[in-house]
């Protein structure tokens, strides 16, 4: 079986942490993210099969109420790049040209990256969650300036239909000083 993350996206930390235990109780998944962001909103992840992801990421949203979900999302085959990007753990040598994918939700942002490293031959820089951020979220990448283009627009097309895009922007060679102040 492939291993799959799921996600669930609230609008508030009670019903988030509610969520959370109704998504552990209702299939044999392992809990990756629980955990508080900006603007007072709670975001849980969850790994292992994907028919158990499925579930549990049924569960969850049923128990959150339909009232309190911002989004949702179940990924089957995530790119691995993804996990070093959300954990900020991508180490940045050099940015050739840039790439940036805004959201207004954690899910959109994290289906955008993932559908970005799969689009193009480009490193994911971050996935920035909503802290600090009112609740949006920020996908950044690089590579040549071709890949990083195709990357950002793959991104920004999947998860256009949402409501979710803030804006896109790709810059083909970005300043040293903008480098150094982003990572």
């Amino acid at each position: 079986m492939k291993r799959a993350i799921g996600l669930v996206e609230l609008t508030n930390i009670t019903r988030g942490i509610l969520v959370a235990d109704t998504m552990l109780k209702a299939a044999n998944v392992e809990l990756l993210l629980a955990q508080p962001l900006c603007p007072g909103k709670y975001v849980v992840m969850v790994g292992g099969d994907v028919g158990a992801v499925q579930s549990a990421v049924r569960s969850g949203k049923s128990a959150g109420g339909a009232e309190n979900v911002v989004d949702e999302f179940v990924l089957s085959n995530i790119h691995p790049d993804v996990f070093q990007a959300l954990s900020g753990c991508t180490e940045v040598k050099q940015i050739k040209s840039l790439g940036v994918i805004e959201s207004y939700s954690v899910a959109s942002a994290i289906v955008a990256a993932d559908t970005a490293a799969k689009a193009a031959a480009v490193q994911i820089l971050e996935v920035r969650l909503a802290r600090g951020m009112g609740g949006k979220a920020v996908v950044s990448v690089t590579g040549e300036i071709g890949a990083v283009t195709a990357a950002v627009r793959a991104g920004s097309n999947a998860i256009a239909h949402t409501g979710f895009l803030v804006d896109q922007l790709v810059i083909a060679a970005p300043h040293q000083g903008l480098h150094q102040a982003l990572f």
